[in-house]
């Protein structure tokens, strides 16, 4: 039986994920236009920062949708078709769960922010402190 269940929520991801990553692609919101300082500043302040997601996650697509809105660079990481972030994840943050953002502090301490409503409200107060 469980099996039978396994396979059901796999052909319906199957099915799924690509409508998903279709309507995200075609609705994607587009950037905010910075002068050059303003963004440079951001990209430094960004640059330590990674969120581990998975493509057809809502979550994490909630939380690249914001990424994108904002136009940073911060670097995304597949966990579910890298092993290597997937351990990292595992061993950082201690849960395997999608979206989470690790933040590297100036002083080289990680902490790592799960739920997507958190990283969005990250996100949102790290652009206006800018």
């Amino acid at each position: 039986m469980k099996w039978l269940i396994r396979v059901f929520f796999r052909s319906v991801r199957r099915i799924l994920g690509p409508i998903v990553l279709l309507v995200d692609k075609v609705t994607s919101p587009k950037g905010i236009k910075r002068p050059i300082e303003i963004q440079q500043k951001l990209d430094l302040a960004t640059q330590h920062l990674a969120l581990y997601q998975y493509k057809t996650c809502p979550f994490c697509i909630k939380a690249r949708r914001e990424i994108k809105r904002k136009s940073l660079n911060i670097e995304l990481r597949d966990v579910q078709h890298n092993p290597e972030y997937k351990r990292q994840l595992l061993e950082g943050g201690g849960q395997i769960k999608v979206p989470c953002l690790q933040i590297q502090n100036e002083n080289g301490d990680i902490s790592w922010l799960y739920e997507s409503s958190d990283v969005v409200a990250y996100l949102r107060k790290l652009v206006l402190n800018q």
